[in-house]
């Protein structure tokens, strides 16, 4: 099972609590943590991108940074981890996102990977015009395919000339080419999600349980994509989003936690739970994973590890022995110290890590 970080290119980093540390979205900030995977042996890092934040009092993801433009200066900074940018379908065209990633294969060989999202929040890009209407719900992943075809085609041939409903090329050319492979991960979690990824994806971020120290529920998830991929001949691999808060001991760790609980931000995620709502065709965990349950909302969806050093690296072995998970992508509290703390009291207590290749083996 190979580690990865999710980058805290939003504010708040990935908990929505005004009692949670602020992780201003910075490039010194990003810098430190991708370094700081990099050396702690992480095999990947990934970027997200958001246009509009949830507001509230804690301004949740209020300010964010670009993934293509932070992307690059990363990957001109680092030499193993392999790095995955977000393209934001409604917003950037296929062919352009193709030729940045092609640009970048060049500064990092054969380490980048474009994550495509589908855009399920009407009022991100509503904003900028770009809004298609309420028909996006029912064909979004079918765009998407489009554009993946595109992107593909492109870096295969240098050519695409697709004539598709949603996207059509007409001699469209690429030079240069990327010498690399660019893997394509998606987070599709729905019936159609999972369908798409397993038609044409590398990589797809299962829904994890919204549960707290539950490791092993997480294989079924798991095992829904390797279902799904099975039926379509192809092999994709899943990945878990993973959000770790802890301490010297599990009581620390969870003073921690409910010090976040306390803090949790109900206008932030009543404002995403309204937008995902919104889309009542595809109903995907992944976008829905914020409920409304009175005392049991938390600050952060999925799968969440909360404990000691000790308990950690206990539950991410747990992690490790479920079949066909190929990664984990780590969210911190406090992405300033959260690196360091992990990489040099969890690591090492790992029974797993003689099994990982690291930032060595570039997956994902």
């Amino acid at each position: 099972m190979e580690l990865g970080v999710f980058l805290p290119t939003g504010s708040r980093g990935y908990i929505i609590s005004t009692s949670a540390p602020a992780n201003e979205p910075s490039y010194a900030l990003n810098r430190h943590v991708v370094q700081t995977a990099e050396r702690h042996g992480f095999g990947f890092a990934l970027s997200m991108v958001k246009f509009r934040g949830f507001g509230g009092p804690s301004g949740f993801w209020d300010a964010a940074l670009e993934p293509f433009t932070l992307i690059s200066a990363l990957a001109a900074i680092t030499s193993r981890i392999r790095l995955i940018s977000t393209a934001a379908s409604l917003a950037m065209p296929p062919a352009v996102v193709a030729r940045m990633a092609a640009t970048m294969d060049q500064v990092a060989p054969g380490r980048i990977a474009i994550n495509v999202i589908t855009g399920w929040a009407r009022a991100e890009y509503e904003q900028m015009g770009l809004w298609p209407g309420e028909a996006h719900f029912a064909r979004r992943y079918d765009m998407v395919a489009e554009y993946v075809a595109v992107m593909r085609a492109l870096w295969a041939t240098g050519r695409c000339d697709l004539e598709g409903e949603f996207f059509r090329m007409q001699d469209c050319v690429l030079e240069p080419r990327p010498l690399h492979p660019v893997p394509i991960v998606v987070g599709g979690s729905s019936d159609k999600g999972l369908d798409f990824a397993a038609r044409h994806a590398d990589y797809n971020f299962c829904s994890a349980p919204d549960a707290v120290n539950s490791p092993d529920s997480c294989a079924v998830p798991v095992q829904r994509l390797r279902a799904a991929a099975a039926r379509h001949g192809r092999d994709v691999k899943a990945l878990l989003w993973v959000t770790v808060i802890t301490d010297a001991t599990d009581a620390g760790a969870e003073a921690k936690w409910e010090r976040y609980r306390r803090g949790i931000d109900m206008q932030a995620i009543g404002r995403r739970v309204g937008q995902a709502a919104a889309d009542t065709v595809t109903v995907d965990p992944a976008s829905t994973a914020f409920r409304h349950r009175g005392a049991e909302v938390a600050p952060v969806g999925g799968c969440k590890l909360v404990g000691s050093h000790a308990t950690i690296a206990a539950q991410l072995d747990r992690l490790a022995a479920i079949p066909d998970l190929a990664g984990v992508m780590l969210a911190f509290d406090d992405y300033w110290t959260g690196l360091d703390e992990f990489g040099e009291r969890v690591l090492p207590l790992m029974r797993a890590r003689r099994g990982m290749q690291g930032a060595e083996s570039g997956a994902a």
